[in-house]
């Protein structure tokens, strides 16, 4: 079964999707995201320009990277990404919502604050390969535009940049001890987690020069996990940790987890139910909510309200909703240690789907 896998390198969610099928040892061909490519095969089929894009054996498309892994997880059989025990499994979902939906502050601030030039150049180039370097440039300035102009409705502004900053270089250093000691986040084999923080680490923070070299300088561990995901086409499955351990170096960036960003997503849920009331099952939902205030290592900032990251958090909170007796308490337990009420005591909120690569009120 070959499938295409349609993206970038210079992309954050298609580095989480090709890293992934190297892994599981999908077979599949990567043809950059070209202008042609959009214009003729991208648009028209999903409806606006957006990577990765995975076409299979029998012409379907996917798209959102979560939706990839899902499908080809369960479709290529064993091993999978996804821990059976509670723990892990909850440990590694929640991680996968932090590199989705939170890593994208640093990752977007380090780009188009220290990266510039070279992104545009990378832009111009994936675009228009045949352009000379002066064209590919100004063709990747003007394709940038979006991206650039993002960061306000993240959050990323002078208000907020320098603590985005402290906690990126402190998240560097907890993850560096981390891989000290462990190969992946959960053991030996990469979790659904590791191609979630994947994503920004690699083509954002990794590839991009000058972010490239603070984490070369600053966490010589961690360079070794993203060149051994980025590189990883043989049949490595490795294993979980046994007893349904997840290693003490983790817990500290899962603190920093409930303490910023689940905040963010109780005012996103509040935003969302408020819209909801007045709205039928299917309706699409606007990909932003106005805006709300946040809070990131201390520094106050303000943002738009998003409620894709809702449908990312459903992942977790489904897995948690669904255990019962020991199984529940043993997670339980682990969530008292990280702060975890903010998750175990999430406000109720609509649910969410994905329809025709569209999210809707389910």
């Amino acid at each position: 079964m070959t499938y295409t896998l349609y993206g970038a390198e210079v992309s954050y969610f298609t580095g989480k999707a090709r890293a992934f099928l190297d892994w599981k040892r999908v077979d599949y061909s990567e043809k950059p995201a070209t202008r042609d490519v959009y214009r003729e095969i991208i648009v028209p089929r999903i409806g606006w320009p957006v990577i990765p894009v995975v076409c299979g054996p029998d012409d379907e498309l996917l798209q959102d990277t979560s939706d990839i892994i899902d499908l080809l997880d369960a479709r290529h059989g064993p091993p999978s990404v996804f821990p059976e025990t509670p723990v892990q499994k909850l440990v590694a979902l929640l991680l996968e919502l932090f590199g989705d939906e939170w890593l994208v502050l640093p990752a977007m601030h380090y780009r188009w604050t220290y990266n510039r030039d070279f992104a545009y150049r990378e832009f111009g180039r994936l675009s228009a390969p045949d352009a000379t370097d002066e064209e590919q440039y100004e063709i990747g300035r003007a394709n940038a535009t979006n991206f650039e102009g993002a960061l306000p409705m993240l959050g990323v502004d002078a208000r907020t940049a320098a603590a985005i900053e402290t906690g990126y270089c402190r998240m560097l250093d907890e993850l560096d001890a981390h891989f000290a000691a462990h190969e992946m986040l959960l053991g030996s084999r990469p979790s659904i987690g590791d191609f979630g923080l994947f994503g920004p680490l690699y083509a954002h923070q990794f590839r991009d020069p000058e972010s490239g070299k603070l984490m070369q300088e600053r966490a010589p561990n961690l360079v070794r996990w993203v060149k051994t995901l980025r590189d990883n086409k043989a049949a490595r499955p490795g294993a979980f940790l046994e007893g349904d351990t997840v290693p003490e170096t983790l817990l500290s960036i899962l603190r920093t987890q409930m303490q910023d960003q689940f905040p963010c997503l109780a005012d996103t849920a509040r935003a969302l139910a408020d819209w909801a009331k007045d709205q039928k099952p299917g309706t699409p939902v606007p990909r932003a909510l106005g805006k709300h205030a946040f809070t990131t290592h201390g520094a106050r900032g303000e943002r738009m309200i998003f409620p894709f990251n809702l449908w990312m958090l459903q992942r977790p909170i489904e897995h948690y909703r669904s255990l019962s007796g020991g199984d529940r308490d043993t997670v339980e337990a682990f969530l008292s240690g990280i702060g975890g009420e903010a998750f175990s005591r999430f406000p109720d909120f609509p649910r969410l789907e994905r329809v025709d690569y569209r999210l809707v009120l389910a």
